[in-house]
């Protein structure tokens, strides 16, 4: 194998996903951690489509789309990635995941998800084959902790590593606890304040927050 190919082997994507509805603080504050924490070299995040699991945002994907690239622009090691707004029908993410994992081949492919998602993640569509496609990642408080049972625990406990390291050596298969900052923030309270005709500045970068006014959304004057 040359050179390059053991190069690119080795290059680690993460992927976060979320309505971001809009996309604020609390959501860039993760991405940048775990992206040092990870030493991830690419970290996408990926605005949903079309949600399976919760009502149909606000906001189109379009604008949401358009938000999170105003957010992170010019921010280094972070991206905006389009497949689940351009992909038709409902957005699942093991779909997601097995395009990412054609696109870049044996490279370790990290799904970031928060504790309460991880505390469910049996619900998710072909929630098994996720294991198969990425390493999971959960974003947690200190105090936080995993509440699952059933084949959801087995499959955690067989898979938890504290080791970073473990993340590099194998494409997929591994669950990591990664602590990083929680801001208490949330899209529905910038959502409750624009509609009670009331300030979310320093809740969401300025960028988004001039789109936000600009689009009329969320009730915006």
């Amino acid at each position: 194998m040359t050179g390059p190919d053991k190069t690119r082997r080795r290059r680690a994507v993460g992927i976060l996903g979320g309505t971001f509805d809009p996309v604020h603080f609390g959501h860039l504050r993760a991405a940048v951690e775990a992206r040092e924490k990870l030493m991830v070299d690419d970290l996408r995040l990926i605005p949903t489509g079309r949600p399976a699991h919760r009502s149909q945002p606000v906001a189109s994907a379009e604008q949401r789309l358009e938000m999170v690239r105003l957010a992170i622009a010019g921010c280094s090691g972070l991206r905006v990635d389009d497949r689940e707004v351009r992909r038709p029908g409902v957005s699942w993410m093991v779909d997601t995941l097995a395009e990412i994992r054609g696109e870049i081949g044996r490279a370790p492919l990290l799904l970031l998800i928060g504790q309460d998602a991880a505390n469910v993640l049996d619900s998710w569509h072909r929630w098994r084959r996720l294991f198969e496609l990425a390493h999971i990642v959960v974003m947690r408080r200190p105090e936080a902790h995993f509440n699952c049972r059933g084949e959801l625990r087995e499959q955690i406990e067989t898979r938890r590593t504290a080791d970073l390291r473990a993340l590099s050596r194998a494409e997929a298969g591994c669950v990591l606890a990664l602590e990083v900052t929680q801001l208490d923030i949330s899209s529905t309270l910038i959502r409750d304040l624009l509609t009670q005709g009331r300030s979310p500045r320093f809740l969401l970068p300025r960028s988004v927050l001039d789109y936000v006014r600009a689009q009329r959304l969320y009730g915006s004057a």
